[in-house]
């Protein structure tokens, strides 16, 4: 029987010692600008602090006019120079799965001919597998109700079934990487799995991968129970992998790859601080709160084709009268674009199609509205530097219901893709050896005198 720690309370000793601690951790917002300070490292238009270069992807948000200013445009994202809506248009056009090749091109840096892309599914089908005992081992053993934890557990133990896991020579870190780019759906789903069978009473399903099947193909078979799925979920949630796969070297989860990287580290480490990152709800965490935004929204919006009544419920939001009165519309506006997200835009019409395979039309229906509305309730009511557009958690969550992949394997869904990215910068970082990454931080503490312990 698993035997769980007792957690301890939170004294009132303990929030003292708080009270002294916000008294004199706080910085006055005004420093920031008096040392030009860009918090976040971006500036109030959220471009980012340049910090580094990369071949591996880049995203393009603002066009620059004859007199060196910049504009707002359309978002595009190129994967190693290719515009991924036309890499998107190439697999749907030959009806075949992407994500595959879309790992092999950050990877490698360049398209796979047929015969390069028959040896490189190859190698990854032959490496979905795991040890034996792992998963009654680790994954059954105290199984987390957070699969991001489970999955970082899940990898930092692998390092102990790895002889050669400190090893950072570039044959051994690529091997890492692939092998992890194939075991993550496995880690993933087989966790969700265990959670289920402890915390729910449910029945524990372990469906081994299937080698002829694409990565997209592998996670609707291991989750569902009868192992069945349509062409068209099948795609969709490809889609959603190449998408979810890349996004430039400043997110902050790939930052945290470079920045983890550049110490020495080891592969399992660098891939589990960035599964850290991820889990936050400002970055990975994000579809879910879109998700339950809308469930909140359905449930008090009572006609949804009345975009008076969406206006007025976004108009809450913003004013921190509904929902968890953040004050913040989730999945609306991005950090790095303005004018719109082109993962959303390359999503939509797939979701559409889904929804109506799936008879869920009129949510389908209420998400384009709110799409639609949010924008203009934002400016009417915020001052904004840039355009706010949806971004791709916009649409991912209500891909995932759809599916019927549950809440919690959403952010685990991007972490599967994201793999792919992660590990492409990691070997970049190995390739083009530099400084470890250590930016510098302004010390705004007044010096004082040291007294003795009894005259304090």
């Amino acid at each position: 029987m698993n035997k769980k720690i007792v957690p301890v309370e939170v004294t009132p000793e303990m929030l003292h010692m708080l009270d002294i601690c916000k008294k004199n951790k706080r910085i006055d917002p005004a420093l920031y600008e008096k040392y030009d300070v860009k918090r976040g490292l971006r500036d109030i238009n959220g471009k980012g602090v340049l910090a580094g270069l990369t071949e591996i992807s880049e995203i393009h948000a603002y066009d620059v006019l004859p007199d060196g200013t910049d504009a707002p445009c359309d978002g595009k994202l190129y994967y190693h120079g290719y515009d991924v809506e036309e890499l998107l248009k190439g697999f749907i056009n030959d009806d075949r799965y992407g994500y595959e090749e879309v790992v092999y091109l950050l990877m490698f840096g360049e398209l796979p001919n047929r015969a390069q892309l028959k040896v490189f599914n190859t190698t990854l089908a032959k490496l979905r597998t795991i040890p034996p005992s792992f998963v009654r081992d680790i994954i059954m053993q105290a199984p987390s109700r957070d699969m991001m934890n489970a999955l970082s557990r899940s990898v930092l133990t692998l390092y102990a079934y790895d002889d050669r896991a400190d090893d950072i020579s570039l044959p051994n870190v690529l091997r890492q990487c692939l092998q992890l780019i194939a075991q993550f759906p496995m880690l993933a789903v087989y966790g969700y799995q265990a959670f289920k069978y402890y915390h729910a009473n449910d029945s524990f399903i372990v469906h081994a991968p299937r080698e002829d099947l694409s990565a997209a193909e592998n996670i609707l078979h291991m989750l569902r129970s009868n192992s069945q799925y349509t062409p068209l979920e099948a795609k969709i949630l490809d889609l959603s992998l190449i998408l979810h796969a890349e996004h430039g070297g400043g997110n902050n989860s790939t930052f945290t790859t470079h920045v983890v990287t550049s110490s020495g580290t080891d592969t399992y480490s660098a891939v589990a601080a960035s599964l850290g990152a991820l889990k936050g709800p400002k970055h990975g965490g994000a579809n879910i709160k879109v998700t339950q935004m809308f469930e909140n929204m359905k449930s008090v919006v009572k006609n949804w084709h009345d975009d008076k009544e969406i206006e007025q419920y976004l108009s809450d939001i913003l004013n921190k009268k509904a929902f968890d009165r953040s004050g913040l519309i989730y999945g609306m506006g991005h950090a790095v674009y303005s004018l719109s997200d082109p993962r959303a835009n390359a999503f939509k019409v797939f979701v559409e199609r889904l929804s109506k395979e799936k008879g869920r039309e009129e949510e389908f229906d209420l998400y384009s509205r709110v799409e639609r509305l949010a924008p203009q309730v934002i400016a009417a009511e915020r001052r904004i530097y840039k355009g706010v557009s949806a971004n791709v958690d916009f649409y991912s969550g209500f891909v995932y219901s759809m599916l019927g992949i549950p809440v919690e394997l959403y952010t685990p869904m991007f972490a599967i893709a994201r793999i792919a990215g992660w590990s492409a910068h990691r070997i970049e970082e190995l390739v083009n050896p530099a400084k470890i990454i250590r930016p510098a931080y302004k010390a705004v503490a007044e010096h004082k005198e040291y007294k003795p312990i009894d005259e304090r």
